[in-house]
């Protein structure tokens, strides 16, 4: 067995549309931190769900619901720090607002 400390979602804008963002693809992944920053002048929200392989993003698997940022605040999401996604899990966002919040993930895979 095999542990890296990797950079699971580079620096990226989140979409307005439930999105993948991350796929465990033959590994099994630890979320060590979540960073969202709301770069935009009014308030934004974010959701994220932590799927299942073979899932789809929905209620069942939603984590974090829109999450209120305020304009300039970063939130590093306690509540997904420690959750592992098994091999074929993923991590899915939703933004409220186009162009508003910058998300990136590190953690550990294990091979």
């Amino acid at each position: 067995m095999t542990v890296t400390v990797t950079v699971l979602v580079p620096a990226q804008t989140a979409n307005t549309s439930q999105s993948t963002v991350y796929t465990a693809t033959g590994v099994t992944a630890i979320i060590d931190k979540f960073t969202a920053t709301n770069y935009s002048a009014a308030a934004a929200t974010i959701s994220v769900n932590l799927v299942t392989a073979g899932g789809t993003a929905g209620n069942n698997d939603l984590i974090v619901k829109t999450k209120t940022l305020q304009a300039g605040e970063t939130y590093t999401f306690p509540e997904l720090v420690g959750h592992v996604l098994n091999p074929g899990g993923l991590i899915s966002t939703l933004a409220g607002t186009a162009s508003a919040i910058n998300i990136r993930v590190s953690g550990r895979v294990v091979t």
